[in-house]
């Protein structure tokens, strides 16, 4: 069985079930500060998840990209992978745990045809947040499973979420696939249910709960199903394999790293995956419509981090020249079907990666970079192994005592050797490796030093999150006037970019307060006063000509036909709202907007820069409407009128 032929087979049998099918969320999550990429199917439903009402009902189905990170030092073995697809199936306040339950295994056993002896499940244990899942481990033993295979866990394997800090969550319930010798099956599932053999390929989380900021477990206003099945693992079972690399979600890839390094995938399987799994990664987030570019703060530093990873491992395979771009080729070959953006922006996912490389590339071969790790290690203190009575490491001495426990200075050692990260690209493998060419490093050392470096990685990535809050990611920053004025706006100004700068244009983002518009488009190069006048202008005949402004709810793809643009349209399902204005704008929105542009003042750009790779900002406002006048403010070949509407 293809990948393409699993996910459609998933598809369809919930579409049969009356699940709506819903395309696919952005890998950069829309007004969710908690997280950094989109980690999960949930983060496009979270508010629908807390009560509110989706547009296409209470059952739903989809192929959801995600981008997971947290385990970014598993990636090695045969099953763990940075990008992946999760197939899900929701239930809004529909259904629940039997119904949950019973397709999953109908699809399992009966669709896919899975041998029901080698299936296991897992069940939440109960503790003081929530009691023992007695409903799921019945409804397991009424479908015929033996009590042996259904594990009662704890928390830490059959509850899930929150995707971050709060939200909501609940347990679930785990299938696992035994993937050993057939004829070894272990009769028992409860001892340990991730021994070598077993493979977790579906989730059923029950959420029932939203944890809140100071900890507590708050009952959700209704009950909720999400499930998620990896399609990569799954893949792997259907098809008798127990090396997910082997599927032809990645196979390709792997061979192309062959023909590079000119070495063979057995026996250098690690290097090969990392190398898969982090340039496939690198190369849907880059692909994304709202893709990001390599950078040291947010998404890009997790960017940056993959890529540079990847061409490390790169060289230690005998690759010498730069070879990231050719690698996403193979990865835009097996997504460009599914995933059309990718194909859509292989020129962007090129060059940036291309890019990326040849900076990295300046990094190693620059030759002060020993010079500033030596800067860092300046008035060493030598540690001394008890047990081998070798030199383990010179250490900076600044404010630290001899007497100083030895964990304490090694964690300082790792602070150090992130801001050298920081400071010059130079990964702390590397540096590793140099001291190691002259110095006894003892496993210890390593360990903490390691923990402490990620650690560290890990503050960032929260502090990027943090500033992430303030982001707008498609909806406005308050409901008042100003800001619905600004919001119109921003489509007028959409739609004049395109025609000023080219059909290219595409927004990325934007920031609505009740004072000015922040504006990201994609473009390539710096705006010229004559084209932002350009705009200028064009932004206000159109505010002259006091067009109306009309909302109509239509499907998905009646939008597509009659024109219509928008980022942010797989929010909205297969029926979306599409605001016109006159006969200038279409665009897919949720609103909230004016009824007429006569209403909105004039249109200034006060500041245009980069945002980032490929990304331009404008920031922008609107002249302040004289309180004296009850009508609307226009202006015209910069001669200013106004229109009364029953006051003189």
């Amino acid at each position: 069985m293809t990948a393409n032929e699993l996910r459609q087979k998933y598809l369809d049998f919930f579409k049969s079930k009356g699940h709506s099918v819903i395309p696919s969320a952005s890998l950069i999550p829309e007004n969710d500060p908690t997280v950094l990429f989109t980690t999960a199917g949930m983060h496009p439903l979270v508010p629908y998840l807390m009560g509110e009402k989706h547009p296409e009902g209470t059952r739903l189905t989809d192929a959801q990209k995600c981008v997971r990170t947290g385990d970014i030092d598993e990636v090695g073995d045969a099953t763990h992978h940075t990008f992946f697809e999760m197939l899900g199936n929701w239930s809004l306040g529909d259904y629940f745990k039997k119904e949950a339950i019973e397709w999953s295994w109908e699809f399992l056993t009966e669709i896919l045809k899975l041998d029901k002896n080698r299936i296991a499940v897992s069940v939440f244990a109960g503790d003081n947040d929530a009691p023992f899942d007695e409903e799921a481990f019945n409804l397991w033993k009424n479908l015929g499973m033996p009590e042996a295979r259904i594990a009662k866990l704890p928390k830490k394997n059959n509850w899930w979420g929150p995707a971050g800090e709060t939200g909501p969550c609940g347990t679930d319930t785990e299938m696992f696939y035994w993937t050993g010798d057939p004829e070894k099956i272990p009769e028992s599932f409860n001892d340990d249910p991730e021994v070598s053999g077993w493979v977790e390929i579906w989730n059923d989380v029950f959420m029932q709960y939203n944890k809140t900021k100071d900890g507590r477990f708050e009952p959700l206003a209704q009950k909720n199903v999400d499930t998620g099945m990896g399609l990569e693992r799954t893949l792997a079972v259907i098809n008798n394999l127990n090396d997910n690399y082997r599927t032809e979600l990645f196979w390709p890839i792997i061979k192309k790293i062959e023909e590079l390094s000119g070495k063979k995938y057995e026996g250098n399987e690690k290097a090969f995956r990392i190398i898969a799994d982090h340039l496939k990664a690198a190369t849907m987030i880059l692909g994304d419509d709202r893709g990001v570019a390599p950078s040291n703060t947010g998404q890009g530093y997790v960017l940056r981090r993959l890529i540079r990873r990847a061409v490390r491992y790169g060289k230690q395979l005998g690759i010498t020249k730069n070879f990231t771009a050719e690698v996403a080729e193979e990865v835009i070959k097996i997504y460009q079907d599914v995933y059309s953006e990718v194909k859509k922006n292989e020129q962007f996912i090129k060059d940036e990666l291309q890019k990326e490389e040849e900076k990295f590339d300046k990094v190693l071969k620059r030759k002060n970079t020993e010079i500033e790790i030596k800067e860092v290690l300046r008035e060493p203190i030598l540690w001394l192994d008890k047990e081998t009575s070798a030199q383990v490491i010179a250490i900076p001495a600044r404010d630290y005592k001899v007497n100083r426990d030895k964990e304490e200075v090694y964690k300082d050692f790792g602070r150090e050797m992130f801001q050298v990260y920081q400071k010059t690209g130079y990964p702390l493998e590397l540096v590793l490796e140099e001291l190691k060419k002259d110095r006894y490093l003892s496993d210890f050392f390593i360990e903490i030093v390691t923990k402490s470096f990620q650690e560290e990685m890990k503050k960032h990535q929260d502090l990027s999150r943090t500033a992430s809050a303030g982001m707008f990611k498609g909806g406005l920053a308050d409901a008042s006037e100003e800001t619905k004025k600004l919001h119109t706006t921003a489509h007028l100004m959409l739609e004049s970019l395109r025609r000023v700068l080219g059909p290219h244009v595409s927004q990325k983002g934007s920031n609505i307060t009740a004072e000015r518009l922040r504006f990201d488009f994609s473009h390539p190069e710096k705006m010229t006063a004559e084209q932002m006048q350009q705009v200028e202008d064009l932004v206000n005949e159109q505010i002259a000509k006091d067009l109306p402004v009309r909302c109509k709810e239509m499907p998905l793809e009646e939008a597509k036909k009659l024109g219509a643009t928008g980022v942010f349209k797989h929010k909205y399902g297969e029926k979306v709202k599409v605001y016109s204005i006159g006969d200038f704008s279409k665009e897919i929105c949720g609103g909230p907007h004016v009824e007429h542009t006569g209403e909105l003042g004039k249109f200034k750009i006060i500041k245009e820069e980069s945002s980032s790779a490929g990304i331009r900002r404008v920031k922008a406002t609107l002249q302040i409407t004289n309180p004296e006048y009850s009508g609307r403010i226009y202006e015209s070949n910069h001669n200013i009128r106004i229109k009364s509407h029953g006051k003189n």
